[in-house]
């Protein structure tokens, strides 16, 4: 049985967070910035909280089953919860959605090279 990779995205709003709270997320959120983004296991956080007060994190994971992507999804809500609520940010509308590139379409490229063998 092959490993599936799995792409988990949990999004949200910050909620009612006091000045000091917002202080300490402007002054990290070059770290935080979108053009950072990346999926990663312990999972990636981005916002822009000049703009608004929306934040996503970004997981990946791994499951032999279609099936385990239910409980990769699990875990990342628990691990952005948890970020969350150890740093005392108040958060609402919390969302996720998840992906198994697996049955990801192919791009171009992709397409071109399994017709040609190549990797």
């Amino acid at each position: 049985m092959s490993t599936r990779t799995f792409r988990i995205t949990v999004r949200g709003a910050f909620d009612g967070l006091g000045e000091a709270q917002r202080a300490e997320l402007l002054a990290d959120a070059a770290r935080h910035d979108v053009l950072h983004a990346a999926y990663t296991p312990e999972g990636h956080l981005s916002y822009d909280i000049a703009a608004r007060p929306a934040f996503v994190f970004r997981f990946s994971d791994t499951g032999e089953e279609e099936e385990d992507i239910l409980e990769a999804t699990e875990r990342a809500e628990e691990a952005a919860k948890a970020w969350l609520t150890e740093r005392g940010y108040g958060f609402k509308n919390l969302r996720s959605s998840a992906e198994d590139l697996s049955q990801a379409p192919l791009g171009k490229r992709q397409r071109r090279a399994a017709r040609s063998g190549r990797p």
